[in-house]
């Protein structure tokens, strides 16, 4: 199959569900030891995200919370474009993150919490050698009425 028949197809498949879920990830742990990662990686050494036992004391949340950036970078992991066994879509060869509109941090990860990602596809068109797709990447907290994080990531796939 050609990368613009393969791309064609997608698109074709793809046009009648905007506005609809596309991807709904399983549950991550989002454990004090990532969130310390994270801060090594970032140079992000808050004590709001690193000390527990100041969090105890002096956080609204009585624990440590992730980064917004880190829930935000799950997006790549939650959204499923990390495993190169299973391409995004038949035919992909690469998916780039290609940037962000209307990024939100509503909500507060705490420690231990579960996450998982639901995207809504808004918006699908081709580029040379492959689509852009503009989805809707909500972060939920398990148990949590609001979410960690509410984003339009835009992506490329190429074909």
């Amino acid at each position: 199959m050609s990368e613009q028949s393969a791309a064609q197809r997608v698109l074709a498949d793809l046009q009648p569900r905007i506005g609809q879920e596309i991807h709904c990830s399983d549950w991550l742990l989002v454990s004090q030891e990532r969130i310390n990662e994270f801060a090594q990686a970032t140079s992000d050494h808050q004590w709001i995200h690193t000390d527990p036992v100041r969090a105890a004391l002096e956080s609204p949340w009585k624990t440590t919370i992730a980064h917004g950036y880190l829930t935000l970078s799950l997006y790549p992991l939650l959204r499923g474009l990390v495993d190169a066994d299973k391409p995004l879509f038949p035919g992909v060869t690469r998916v780039i993150n290609y940037g962000l509109d209307k990024l939100r941090f509503p909500n507060a990860v705490k420690s231990g919490s579960r996450v998982r990602a639901r995207c809504v596809l808004l918006k699908i068109e081709p580029v040379t050698g492959g689509l852009q797709l503009t989805e809707q990447y909500t972060v939920e907290i398990e148990g949590e009425a609001k979410p960690a994080c509410v984003a339009e990531a835009i992506m490329r796939a190429y074909f």
